[in-house]
């Protein structure tokens, strides 16, 4: 075993809880839970000069003294080191005012998945709330810095974040989410937690809201005013957006491509999606035409949802099924359960990996403050995605893999995570598990969003698109509802290049299941490849296929 790397993926991982403690505290490590992230621009360079400091050790140390295992470890702590190092870099918090993925939209689900079981957790979760006011007072004084250098995000969803904010602030302290959804300990009577939840309240009364407020007041009276319109969204109209946007697609994809490229690869995958609605159109809703399809997929009222309970209810239904089918296709199976739960903020859908210490499963949320975006042919293929055999049994697996260092097991790397996401849509096909030929098409759907991305994140941060252009784009070659189409345009306008890694992964999986199937031709076993791809935790699609290579030769 090599020493220094072990030593070294040890020390990395406990700095990254140290500068992370929000996410100590979601995994159930309950050493810093009265901590909270330092946003400020300072604590941002000492953070740079850390992870540089870690990618410079870890790339010193020679690959031909490893094991493969030791390599695989070596190449994930100099990708995850480097590539936050380079993204902090940007300055993208002078930017960061969103509706759909900022700070104020996302902490009320966070709030609810700590893991409060113990009453001294609760009682540090008090300093922690003042950690989070000190957070949106850095926030301001990011966006301020941001103005100074004329960069400034879309002012519509500057507007739209002020919005929020101020349904926020006009809730009565009692009900403000802070206090509502976060949990008290199971032993707690329902006087302890009542006593407990009224000094909650007056830490957001004094110090949260305050925090909150001047958030608001620096986005509706500086950011809003030099902010930039609707038809340049896109980091193209930054004097540094080329490079910011060449790191953020480094850091989401892992791979070093030209957006250019991947904005071809997705018009691609567009026109080869428009032959599959065709073939399928006929069975479904008796017609090939491709824009009659779009328009009734996206406009009859039968076909969507009006309320919430029948969209979780669906999801659950689909997890079943998946759940069921499982044993079949992988070997390696997560002991943690998955469960499905309602949310009304943040973004459509997504995971959250199980605490550690077992008092929190798997949980997929879906988001239905607008039941009627959702279409009942899409929840299948989202459930898939999601929650089984998606993100669940890849995020799950990888916390319980023993033998493998800590942060290998919590690795962020958006193509292997979303790619594997992707791929299970369409393993779900293979799999028997879409109900119908109606499902299939929600399949369909979902792969339209995903190449969509491809083509619209590179057109607005590469191209010089505007939003409505973006807009045009998705309601031309989707079925997506139009307030679906407007919150995933806005989504990217926020987060240049993560909407990359979803295409870009599954194409790159898919073709090393591909050549791993030609390679062993009789001899490919599903369940062996899917444990090769499961089996090390998240890591660089480069490193994931020198993986699949070595399984195959093997």
């Amino acid at each position: 075993m090599n020493e220094d790397l072990a030593r070294l993926g040890d020390e990395y991982w406990e700095y990254r809880l140290e500068v992370s403690p929000t996410t100590a505290f979601l995994l159930g490590d309950h050493r810093h839970d009265d901590r909270h992230e330092d946003l400020s621009h300072e604590a941002e360079d000492a953070r740079i000069g850390r992870l540089h400091a870690f990618a410079t050790r870890a790339a010193a140390i020679d690959p031909e003294t490893l094991s493969d295992d030791e390599r695989v470890s070596r190449d994930v702590l100099v990708f995850e080191a480097s590539t936050n190092a380079s993204m902090a870099e940007t300055r993208l918090a002078e930017l960061d005012a969103s509706h759909t993925v900022g700070a104020q939209a996302m902490w009320p689900v966070t709030i609810s998945q700590l893991p409060v079981t113990e009453p001294e957790h609760a009682e540090a979760v008090l300093d922690k709330y003042r950690g989070i006011a000190r957070e949106f007072h850095s926030r301001s004084d990011r966006l301020r810095e941001g103005v100074a250098r004329g960069r400034t995000p879309m002012a519509s969803t500057a507007a739209k974040t002020v919005d929020q904010l101020d349904e926020h602030l006009a809730l009565d302290v009692t009900a403000d989410p802070f206090v509502t959804r976060l949990h008290t300990p199971p032993a707690w009577s329902d006087d302890e937690a009542a006593a407990y939840r009224e000094r909650l309240a007056d830490v957001v009364a004094n110090h949260l809201r305050p925090a909150y407020a001047r958030f608001r007041d620096t986005i509706a009276n500086e950011v809003i005013p030099a902010a930039r319109p609707e038809d340049r969204p896109g980091l193209s109209w930054l004097a540094d957006g080329e490079e910011t946007y060449a790191r953020a697609i480094h850091r989401h994809t892992t791979l070093a491509i030209d957006p250019r490229e991947v904005h071809e690869i997705g018009r691609q995958q567009i026109a080869l999606l428009a032959d599959e609605y065709r073939a399928l159109g006929p069975e479904v809703l008796a017609t090939a035409d491709l824009e009659e399809i779009f328009t009734r997929l996206r406009e009859d009222p039968d076909l969507h949802f009006d309320d919430g309970p029948s969209i979780v209810a669906a999801s659950e239904r689909a997890m079943a099924k998946a759940k069921a089918a499982m044993g079949d296709w992988f070997g390696r199976l997560p002991v943690a359960d998955c469960v499905v739960e309602e949310v009304t903020t943040g973004p459509t859908a997504f995971y959250q990996t199980p605490s550690l210490d077992g008092s929190r499963p798997g949980t997929f949320y879906i988001n239905t403050a607008v039941p009627s975006r959702w279409s009942t042919f899409e929840i299948e293929a989202m459930a898939y995605h999601e929650g089984i055999p998606g993100h669940h049994l890849q995020l799950a697996i990888s916390q319980e893999l023993e033998d493998v260092p800590e942060f290998r097991k919590h690795a962020r790397i958006t193509a292997y995570a979303e790619g594997w996401g992707l791929y299970t849509e369409r393993l779900a096909d293979e799999m028997g598990l879409y109900g119908s030929p109606l499902d299939r098409m929600g399949m369909l759907d979902a792969d339209s969003m995903r190449a969509g991305r491809l083509v619209v994140d590179t057109g607005l941060h590469a191209l010089g698109w505007s939003r409505q252009d973006a807009i045009d784009f998705f309601r031309d070659n989707s079925p997506m509802t139009m307030t679906t189409i407007e919150g995933e345009v806005d989504r990217y306008i926020s987060l240049p290049g993560q909407a990359l890694g979803y295409m870009i992964g599954r194409l790159e999986i898919q073709r090393m299941r591909a050549e791993a199937e030609e390679a062993m031709r009789p001899d490919f076993a599903i369940k062996g490849f899917h444990d090769t791809v499961l089996g090390s935790g998240l890591v660089p699609l480069e490193t994931l296929d020198r993986m699949v290579r070595a399984w195959a030769a093997r």
